[in-house]
């Protein structure tokens, strides 16, 4: 759960705010009670801003790892076991 400080308050400690976000800590500053902004340290910065792998690529990354046949599975299986009815009628 990360600290939460009202702005004038964060503003009086400033420097303490920051050496608990370098340690990691996420601080969340208040306006008037509602929460307006968080401090993260910078490795948390980069880490959310860094460049994340799409699905479809994680997938292959996976398979090549985890054949579909070490697990008992054969390539396909999932267009063999899926439901093609048209499903039921919704009123609108």
């Amino acid at each position: 759960m990360a600290q939460s400080y009202a702005i004038a308050e964060a503003r009086a400690n400033l420097p303490t705010l920051i050496d608990e976000v370098e340690a990691g800590a996420a601080v969340e500053l208040t306006r008037r009670g509602k929460v307006i902004a968080v401090m993260i340290s910078i490795e948390e910065y980069q880490r959310l801003r860094s460049k994340r792998v799409g699905f479809q690529d994680a997938y292959q990354q996976f398979l090549k790892k985890h054949p579909l046949t070490e697990v008992g599975l054969e390539p396909g299986f999932a267009a063999k076991v899926r439901d093609r009815s048209p499903g039921r009628k919704v009123p609108l």
